[in-house]
């Protein structure tokens, strides 16, 4: 069997983290809907700077639009607004058959916004209005900034996808917006089960930062590289487990809330030495969804070997958490400096959209 399809016997969503008007043009997208069980999509600014760089499909919809007195950031949305949407209708059976849990595609608010509560609120609405679609998320960076925004966007009814989360007190902050923001919309008489937000750790880049700073400090330690993503995200989904399957979330699951599943994020494995499957794997379990790049969608759908492994090893991961606090590296200044990183490569990338565009 496909090992695509099994882990959706686990649980386990596997969306693209890609989007291109060729993925849609060429029937690709429909394919990996059909053929492997792909049931989201989710995109950053990179992936469409990449996709209107090297994408004849964009050429002469890019060329009309000069020709308007638009700015270059509404020359970006005109173009990619669409294959947003026609994403949202590829995936639409997929969302109305699982009642809502799943066929979501993302679209980012501008970077530029990470530091602007009341800036992400407007374009998030601005972005839903624009889209039209039930089944979109807006995707909003989990920075202070962010957080307001995501409980006023909550509390407003949108479905958000949380995204450059790099530790768990990113988890912990960004689960307490979600719940904040549904209770709003609750005490406001607003419906809460069209609202979905998904928490998009991501891993491979904390392995690389963490693995630097053990291998300045060498030793015993050094057993410990290549192990901090996942030992993170297996104690996050206990976290998740605890907040949304325990007594605090039954008030508002009665009132049709959804829970908050994780996402697990920046899945292609940057370490050659590694497993390319790395991210994948281990982290297998229900109510979670896997984000996979085209070259590890390929990976797993050609040697993955799939098993509920998201809730083995927790002692393990605590362990492996302890150690490194020993050590004196701290977890959530690791997450706060990939954060930022994150975000100026975000930031980079969207200027380069813009001077296409411009």
């Amino acid at each position: 069997m496909n090992p695509l399809l099994q882990v959706r016997q686990h649980g386990q969503q596997i969306w693209l983290d890609n989007l291109s008007r060729t993925l849609l043009n060429d029937g690709h997208l429909a394919r990996f809907v059909a053929d492997d069980g792909v049931a989201g999509v989710t995109t950053n600014p990179a992936i469409f700077h990449k996709a209107i760089a090297d994408g004849r499909y964009y050429e002469d919809d890019l060329a009309a639009l000069k020709q308007q007195a638009l700015s270059a950031e509404a020359r970006y949305e005109a173009l990619v607004i669409p294959d947003v949407q026609r994403a949202c209708e590829l995936l639409a059976p997929v969302h109305r058959d699982s009642d809502g849990n799943t066929g979501y595609v993302s679209l980012e608010v501008s970077p530029a916004l990470a530091h602007d509560a009341d800036g992400t609120v407007a374009a998030g609405l601005r972005l839903k209005a624009a889209v039209d679609r039930p089944n979109l998320l807006i995707k909003v960076p989990a920075t202070a900034a962010g957080l307001v925004a995501i409980e006023r966007l909550i509390a407003a009814g949108v479905s958000v996808n949380v995204t450059l989360m790099f530790s768990l007190a990113h988890c912990d902050a960004v689960a307490e917006a979600y719940l904040r923001g549904l209770a709003q919309l609750h005490a406001a008489g607003g419906k809460l089960a069209p609202v979905m937000s998904v928490a998009s750790l991501f891993l491979s880049r904390v392995d690389t930062l963490v693995d630097k700073l053990l291998e300045e400090r060498g030793g015993d330690l050094l057993a410990l590289r290549g192990g901090t993503a996942v030992a993170m995200a297996r104690l996050a989904y206990q976290a998740y487990q605890e907040r949304f399957h325990g007594a605090g979330f039954e008030a508002l699951a009665a009132a049709g809330a959804r829970p908050q599943p994780m996402l697990w994020a920046s899945t292609g494995t940057k370490n050659p030495a590694y497993s390319d499957l790395l991210y994948v794997e281990p982290l297998i379990g229900a109510e979670t969804i896997n984000t996979l790049p085209d070259a590890t969608l390929a990976a797993l759908r050609d040697h993955g070997r799939i098993a509920a492994t998201l809730e083995e090893d927790v002692e393990q991961a605590a362990a492996h958490f302890s150690a490194l606090a020993a050590a004196g590296i701290d977890m959530v200044g690791v997450g706060e400096r990939l954060q930022q990183e994150g975000l100026a490569q975000f930031e980079q990338a969207f200027a380069g959209l813009l001077a296409l565009t411009a």
